[in-house]
């Protein structure tokens, strides 16, 4: 069984480096367009050559009107066909990017909340919202512009070649040097550019969590502590996107010197052969004005598509440092265990049988050929020290994480999606929402009224904190509240769902007084009457109320049942 999960996973991970390499269809004809475009600059350059030639020879106004026409239209055609590839390719990135990020969303979304690996809200959220933006600039701007530096010098190549061969050697010659001297230039900018986007979701998820934690850093007064080390944390992310910034601005200056000597090069040659200095490099006696001015007008617009992949050569390092990071986020390390639909009711039981778990990254089993039975309206205490399993069991059982051998069952159906509608979960720091005391209650759910939440909130004992915040929000994380309120509200949570067959509490009496770890036990048991019950815990005092109590060690947890 772990070799098949390990190879679900690896099969995944395959999956997604397929997707990652694939390109969007939009960007490859976008890309198409713009070449077409930059293409049209050849017969433009022969018109205007052709004219000019004629006017030196002795022609009017009439002889170039014409070919300033066709120039003119071939002009508009140009201006249009890079309107709508730039259009194209723009499209196309954003829905990409909308593709990416749904896709890691969906990862986070399905991603086991015990799995240790997963990233900090603030350093997901940074991705997923500011530093997966820069896939935009990447796959609208530097695809076409690779593909147009890769096909546009080659064709311009093709027609100066038959004017002359020894012009077509210096644009040779000097094209390799700048793609060669750009990707050394462009390792060095990835590597520099990961590194700033790492600073920028570590100092986001930093801020975030102070800012979470405000309330706590002035009561032990570190705000000082604080602010020095944002400030050092903000020092740091300047230096690093001014090294990118460097890095940027060098592949400019180098493409740009080769690109001066290249049309230097061929200019001096241009002109000598017009002076009848060079008679040589022409497969004829010299180059007249009309040859040697359309391979001139040639020379810049062979760089030209080289000069904009430059330009946007920063924008790949900080693309692919994004894509990277988005990717990452899409891989599933622990996912949250799939069950297929249930259309009867579950019976209330638990059964773990020979179950197996180890977090990623650890060498030792957390939970090691474990086996329990609850039976249907019975009430567990899982009672030991910190790291004996304790929430671990209860994320098994709440179908919050895959067994990596043996199995879980809720009512003979294995854990996961199909039973987790009929457990209830209560925490020992259950998350509070900014909002009203009936929302947090409710939680969505249409199908719960105010007043179902109303009598939940009574049978948890708070209908005197209700009518207190009947008229203002709590503040997001329960500011204000008790440890012994949250937790009521937690039940209360639990209490107004009337579907719920199985009660999951982890250390629900942690951190409270004796009175108010009383008053959370009598809520609990009533609560849980005629429901399964199974709580995790090291209080000898809350395990004794219960109706069977499991002693775990701290070694791999097995059956131990009193």
């Amino acid at each position: 069984m772990t070799s098949a999960f390990l190879d679900a996973k690896q099969d995944k991970a395959r999956d997604g480096r397929r997707k990652r390499v694939r390109q969007p269809s939009g960007l490859r004809s976008a890309a198409l367009i713009q070449t077409l475009a930059a293409l049209l600059w050849i017969p433009q350059a022969g018109l205007l050559s052709i004219a000019i030639g004629r006017i030196a020879d002795g022609g009017g106004l009439e002889a170039a009107i014409w070919p300033a026409i066709v120039i003119g239209f071939l002009g508009i055609a140009k201006s249009c066909l890079e309107a709508a590839g730039g259009c194209l390719a723009f499209r196309a990135a954003r829905a990409e990017l909308t593709l990416r990020r749904a896709r890691a969303v969906a990862a986070l979304a399905s991603r086991s909340p015990v799995d240790s690996t997963r990233h900090t809200s603030g350093e997901a959220a940074s991705i997923v919202g500011e530093q997966a933006e820069l896939i935009v600039p990447y796959l609208a701007r530097f695809q076409p512009a690779r593909f147009k530096a890769s096909a546009v010098p080659m064709v311009i190549l093709a027609c100066v070649f038959p004017i002359s061969w020894i012009a077509a050697l210096v644009l040779l010659f000097a094209m390799p040097l700048i793609p060669v001297f750009m990707a050394l230039i462009g390792w060095r900018a990835q590597a520099a550019s990961e590194k700033q986007l790492a600073a920028t979701g570590g100092l986001n998820g930093f801020l975030l969590d102070r800012l979470r934690g405000l309330a706590t850093i002035r009561a032990l007064d570190a705000v000082d502590a604080t602010a020095t080390r944002l400030r050092a944390d903000a020092e740091d992310l300047k230096t690093r996107t001014m090294a990118v910034l460097r890095i940027a601005f060098l592949s400019s200056a180098v493409l740009e010197l080769f690109a001066a000597l290249g049309v230097a090069m061929v200019a001096v040659y241009v002109g000598f052969s017009l002076l009848g200095e060079i008679r040589f490099g022409a497969w004829t006696n010299g180059l007249n004005l009309t040859s040697g001015l359309f391979v001139l007008l040639l020379a810049p617009a062979f760089f030209e598509p080289l000069r904009e992949l430059s330009a946007v050569w920063h924008d790949r390092a900080s693309g692919e440092a994004a894509m990277k990071a988005l990717d990452a986020l899409s891989e599933d390390a622990m996912p949250l265990p799939q069950g297929e639909a249930v259309q009867a009711p579950l019976a209330a039981d638990v059964r773990f049988d020979a179950a197996t778990f180890r977090y990623p990254g650890s060498d030792t089993s957390a939970i090691e050929d474990f086996d329990l039975h609850i039976r249907a309206g019975e009430h567990v205490a899982l009672l030991g020290p910190s790291g004996s399993g304790k929430s671990t069991l209860l994320a098994l059982a709440a179908g919050l994480a895959p067994c990596e051998s043996g199995r879980v069952e809720i009512g003979g159906q294995p854990a996961g999606q199909a039973s987790r509608i009929r457990i209830a979960w209560i925490g020992q720091k259950p998350h509070i929402f900014a909002g009203s005391i009936t929302r947090n209650v409710t939680l969505g759910r249409p199908q719960v009224s105010a007043q179902q939440a109303a009598a939940a909130l009574d049978a948890a004992r708070l209908g005197r904190l209700a009518s207190v915040y009947r008229n203002r929000p709590l503040g997001d994380g329960g500011a204000g509240l008790s440890g012994g309120e949250a937790l009521r509200l937690a039940i209360a949570r639990a209490a107004v769902a009337p579907e719920t067959l199985i009660v999951l509490a982890d250390e629900p009496t942690a951190h409270l007084d004796s009175a108010t770890a009383d008053d959370i036990t009598e809520s609990l048991l009533e609560l849980a009457k005629g429901k399964t019950l199974l709580v995790a815990t090291h209080d000898p005092r809350l395990a004794a109320r219960m109706g069977r109590t499991i002693h775990l060690d701290p070694e791999p947890a097995r059956e131990a049942a009193e």
